[in-house]
């Protein structure tokens, strides 16, 4: 017997996706819906999809365009612009119904406060404009007009020099865990009364990755906590191993632990950075943003009408370098120092931004934020950039809301990494950290993917079909 190659009767699969996420099930959509691929299986060690970062309650909800995002230099606005319209066409396929509940349409703005962000603004909107022609410069009686809260203070225009640029009218929000719902109907969808097998495994995780002649010998169990493994049949799933043609890990924080238990990815480390996030009464109609400082590489404040939490406005982030890979679970501090990997580059790394007095003061007090009685006075302060009539009992804490950001290091290079990564470990072997804009991509994430497995596979791909619905092209 040729010991490379899986033995009969093994469960065989052509790719198996760990990770239940926005990013994990964008890839089974589109594997299912424009590949002839027989059999596909995802694994979410969870009991539910999107229980992580994608969860509601842990992300701003958001569809990062590149328009009113100040840390974005024109270059990668125009490029996640594109992969951020896949969002808007893939709504555009569903019925009305689900749509309304995977995306939801507001203004939104960017304001600058003070002469030097407005000459900023007014700057960016000159070279930005022509790239994104729903833009429109807002002076100050337009941003009262758009967003009465943020351009009055007791009925009166505000004194300070502002503008905006801002987007009257599309699709801004996102419930980032009804989207990921929505991918794994669609997919069931497309193989629906075919012989193809789409299976989907709740509460199992993955022991081990084994390479296995031209693929790779996956070890799952059930997730330790959790009632069972269940199929989404709810038939329950024992300890067992796969043998899959390829592997793609989106797993988040833990797909860099996955890689470095293997041995790759050694060149990176972790700074997990929290963010929590405050509620108010209806104060806002849409989404207004605050002029990023670049200086720091953390998201600045904003406001947004939370599409979970009806007749509230949700303020924030705050940004805390927390020792967890994900919030509310102590037990993932023990990840935390495993990838971590801390030495003389991470530390280095550290010096260079605690050497910042802007990142050191702003990570300070991001500290006392987290301190119940001071949290809301020291934020109130914030947010008043935006809406500088709120008051102290406008302002709750959002209990539970909040994610983590497994923000890079490239220990090489002795840098922060501000966006993603792909570490494509072995052929056949890819294992994907996305941070922030992760989710707003993860159809274009998903369809680098999908090149890559329908290259090494040799699989029938609908490449015509994908550019038409997802990237909106004529043909």
């Amino acid at each position: 017997m040729d010991s490379s190659q899986p033995v009969d009767g093994d469960q065989k699969v052509d790719v198996l996706i760990v990770g239940g996420g926005v990013c994990g099930t964008a890839l089974l959509f589109e594997l299912a819906r424009y590949t002839d691929l027989g059999r596909i299986l995802l694994v979410e060690r969870y009991d539910a999809l999107a229980r992580v970062n994608s969860k509601a309650t842990n992300n701003s909800q958001t569809i990062h365009c590149g328009d009113i995002e100040t840390n974005y230099t024109l270059e990668k606005a125009v490029r996640v612009k594109r992969t951020a319209e896949m969002i808007v066409n893939y709504a555009e396929l569903l019925d009305p119904a689900s749509r309304e509940l995977c995306v939801f349409r507001t203004p939104k703005m960017v304001l600058g406060v003070g002469e030097h962000e407005c000459t900023f603004l007014r700057e960016r909107f000159d070279r930005f404009s022509p790239h994104f022609p729903a833009m429109e410069l807002l002076e100050k009686p337009q941003i009262a007009e758009w967003e009465p809260q943020v351009g009055l203070v007791q009925g009166e225009l505000r004194p300070e020099e502002l503008v905006a640029i801002g987007i009257r009218r599309t699709y801004t929000a996102v419930d980032y865990e009804e989207l990921s719902a929505s991918f794994v109907a669609q997919a069931a969808a497309a193989v629906a009364g075919t012989p193809r097998q789409l299976t989907v495994q709740l509460g199992t995780s993955v022991v081990a990755i084994t390479p296995e002649g031209d693929g790779y010998r996956v070890e799952l169990e059930p997730t330790p906590g959790c009632s069972s493994g269940l199929a989404v049949d709810g038939a329950p799933v024992a300890p067992h191993s796969v043998w899959a043609r390829h592997v793609v890990v989106n797993a988040g924080a833990h797909s860099l632990l996955m890689a470095q238990r293997m041995g790759y990815g050694l060149e990176y480390s972790c700074l997990p950075v929290a963010g929590s996030f405050y509620f108010t009464p209806d104060l806002l109609r849409g989404k207004v943003y605050t002029v990023q400082n670049d200086k720091l590489p953390f998201a600045a404040i904003h406001g947004d009408p939370d599409v979970r939490a009806p007749g509230k406005t949700r303020f924030g982030p705050t940004a805390l370098l927390l020792p967890l890979l994900e919030r509310y679970k102590p037990a993932s501090f023990w990840e935390f120092l495993k990838v971590l990997r801390l030495d003389w580059a991470v530390l280095a790394v550290f010096w260079q931004l605690f050497r910042i007095a802007d990142i050191r003061n702003y990570i300070f007090k991001n500290l006392l934020f987290e301190v119940p009685w001071l949290r809301r006075r020291l934020f109130l302060a914030d947010a008043r950039k935006i809406v500088p009539d709120m008051r102290l009992e406008d302002l709750s804490f959002a209990e539970g809301y909040g994610g983590v950001r497994p923000q890079l290091i490239d220990k090489t290079n002795r840098k922060l990494m501000l966006g993603e990564a792909s570490i494509a470990a072995r052929p056949g072997l890819v294992f994907n950290v996305t941070p922030s804009p992760g989710g707003t991509c993860c159809l274009g994430n998903a369809a680098r993917d999908l090149e890559a497995i329908v290259e090494r596979l040799g699989c029938g791909f609908d490449r015509q079909r994908l550019a038409r619905e997802l990237y909106g092209e004529a043909g």
